[in-house]
C-alpha cells in the first residue's frame, strides 16, 4: 500500500509552456490557450494544498466610499499614444507594448519617457538589449534628453528592482521584458519561468509604488506576442506596434485594455528625426493629381473608431504566361481574387481572366476591411477599360458573390470624412443614413449599379444594359 502511494507521488505531470496549465497526462494541444506541442513535461504532479484566511490588507468598503481619483490617467506627452489608452497612464498601471523589430518600439517609448519626465516625475528608462550609450545616442538624435530622465543598463531583475529603490520614478520602461532574468529561476531568459518571474515582480513594484510601467515585448515570425500567453493576462493594457518597415506609417492598437477602450488607433510617423504623432494621417494615403488616372479609386476605411481616406490603386496588363499574374500590394489576395470574379461573372467583364492583374493601397497602408470591396472593383473595373472614374469619387461597399453591394458599419462617419477632405461624390450602399450638406451621394444596390459610375464609352464589353438596375 506504501509503495502505490509513493508511486503516485511520484507520477510525472505536464505543463503548457505558453500559459501554464497543468495536467496529469500528456496532450498534443493545450485546451486552455489551443496551442499545439506546448504540453511538455515538468516533474512530479502538484500537491493540493489549502490556504487557511489570513489578516486582510485593508478593510472592504462599499463601492460608493472607493476613491476613484488613484486611478486617473496623467498625460504621456503624446497625444496619439493617450487617445488609445485612453486619456494616459493610469498610476499602477502596468503596459506591454508588442511589435516587430524595427518597427520603433523604442524610439516611441524613449519620446514618452523624455516628455513624461518632469520634476514631480522622473522616469526611469531600463535597456536590456542595448548600452546605456547606444541609447544616449539616439536620445540626442530625437532630443529626447531630460535632466528628470533615469537611464540604465541591466539585465539582472534584481538590478532593476534596486534602480527602482535608488530613483524612484513615477514611470519605469523596461525594453525589454524577454530579455531580463531572475538569477533565483532555472532557464535561459524569455523562457516562461523567467517572464511570469520578471513581469511579476514589476507588476508587485508597480502597484505597491503606484508606478505606470511600459514593457516592450518581442514577436513570433507570426506576429503573436513571443512567450507565455500568461503575460498578456497579467498586464493590464496590451498594445500592438504595427507599420512596415519600408513605410512611414506606424499604428499603435489596443489589443487589451482595463482602463479604455480597445477601439481606437494611435498614428504616428517614422523619420529620422524620430516619431511623430499624425492627428491627421489621410494626406498618407492618398496621390495628389490634377487629372483622375484609370485604375485608382478611393475609400474610407475605418481604423477603431478614425476613418481614413485610402487609396486602391489596379494595373491590367496581357500576360505573357499561361498562367497570368497576381500581385497584391496592402490588400487581402483572397479578396482581390474575388472581386475579379465577381466582375468577370456579374459584370460581364470578360478581358480580366487573361490578363496580368497588379494592385496595391497607397503609403503603405493595409486594407483589411470588406468596406473597401466597391473600391477594389471599380479599380479593377477603371483599370480594364483604361477610363478614369468621375474626379472626387470615394465608394464605399461590401461586395458579395451575388454581386449585391451590402451595408458597412460607420458610413456617415466615413461620409464626414471624406466631405472634410474636400470629396464631393461617393457611391455607398443602400440607407447611408445622414448625409453631409454639398456632397452628392448615390446608392447602389449591385456591381451594375457602381459600374454605371464609369464613363460610358468604358462598357464596350461590359456590363449587359438589359435587366440592369435604374
Amino acid at each position: 500500500m506504501a509503495a502505490r502511494t509513493k508511486s503516485t507521488k511520484d507520477r510525472p505531470s505536464y505543463r503548457c509552456t505558453e500559459c501554464g496549465w497543468t495536467t496529469a497526462k500528456w496532450l498534443g494541444r493545450c485546451p486552455e490557450c489551443q496551442a499545439w506541442g506546448t504540453v511538455e513535461e515538468f516533474g512530479g504532479a502538484p500537491a493540493v494544498r489549502t490556504t487557511a484566511a489570513g489578516r486582510v490588507s485593508s478593510a472592504a468598503l462599499p463601492i460608493g466610499q472607493v476613491d476613484s481619483r488613484q486611478a486617473t490617467a496623467r498625460s504621456t506627452g503624446v497625444s496619439e499614444l493617450d487617445r488609445v489608452l485612453g486619456g494616459g497612464l493610469v498610476p499602477g498601471a502596468v503596459v506591454l507594448l508588442a511589435g516587430e523589430p524595427g518597427v520603433g518600439k523604442s524610439t516611441l517609448l524613449l519620446d514618452v519617457a523624455a516628455k513624461a519626465a518632469g520634476e514631480d516625475h522622473r522616469t526611469l528608462y531600463v535597456t536590456a538589449e542595448e548600452s546605456a550609450s547606444q541609447v544616449r545616442l539616439r536620445a540626442d538624435r530625437i532630443r529626447a534628453i531630460d535632466d528628470h530622465l533615469y537611464l540604465a543598463a541591466e539585465t539582472d531583475l534584481s538590478a532593476v528592482l534596486g534602480h527602482l529603490d535608488q530613483v524612484k520614478p513615477s514611470l519605469l520602461v523596461l525594453d525589454s521584458v524577454q530579455t531580463v532574468a531572475s538569477p533565483e529561476i532555472d532557464g535561459a531568459p524569455g523562457g516562461m519561468a523567467q517572464v511570469r518571474e520578471v513581469a511579476g515582480a514589476l507588476i508587485r513594484a508597480s502597484k505597491e509604488r503606484g508606478m505606470s510601467t511600459l514593457l516592450v515585448g518581442h514577436v513570433t515570425k507570426d506576429g503573436a506576442i513571443a512567450g507565455p500567453r500568461l503575460l498578456e493576462h497579467l498586464v493590464d493594457v496590451v498594445l500592438s506596434f504595427e507599420g512596415d518597415r519600408h513605410a512611414r506609417l506606424r499604428l499603435v492598437r489596443g489589443v487589451k485594455n482595463r482602463y479604455g477602450a480597445t477601439d481606437e488607433v494611435g498614428c504616428f510617423e517614422l523619420h529620422d528625426e524620430g516619431i511623430t504623432g499624425l492627428a491627421d494621417p489621410s494626406g498618407l494615403f492618398l496621390t495628389r493629381r490634377d487629372e483622375p488616372v484609370p485604375g485608382t479609386c478611393l475609400t474610407v476605411t475605418l481604423e477603431g473608431k478614425r476613418p481614413l481616406v485610402a487609396e486602391v490603386q489596379a494595373l491590367t496588363v496581357d500576360s505573357q504566361i499561361p498562367s497570368p499574374r497576381r500581385t497584391t500590394s496592402g490588400l487581402e489576395t483572397s479578396r482581390v481574387s474575388m472581386m475579379l470574379a465577381v466582375l468577370e461573372q456579374r459584370g460581364r467583364i470578360s478581358a480580366l481572366g487573361k490578363r496580368d492583374i497588379y494592385s496595391a493601397t497607397v503609403g503603405g497602408v493595409k486594407l483589411t476591411e470588406p468596406a473597401a470591396d466597391l473600391a477594389i472593383a471599380l479599380a479593377l473595373a477603371s483599370a480594364a477599360s483604361d477610363t478614369p472614374l468621375p474626379k472626387n469619387l470615394v465608394a464605399i461597399g461590401e461586395v458579395g458573390l451575388a454581386g449585391e453591394v451590402r451595408r458597412v458599419t460607420g458610413v456617415q462617419r466615413r461620409l464626414a470624412e471624406a466631405h472634410r477632405l474636400g470629396f464631393k461624390h461617393a457611391l455607398v450602399p443602400r440607407d447611408p443614413g445622414r448625409v453631409p450638406s454639398g456632397m452628392k451621394v448615390t446608392e447602389v444596390a449591385d456591381m451594375g449599379d457602381a459600374l454605371r459610375a464609369l464613363p460610358r464609352r468604358s462598357r464596350p464589353d461590359g456590363p449587359r444594359e438589359d435587366g440592369a438596375r435604374r
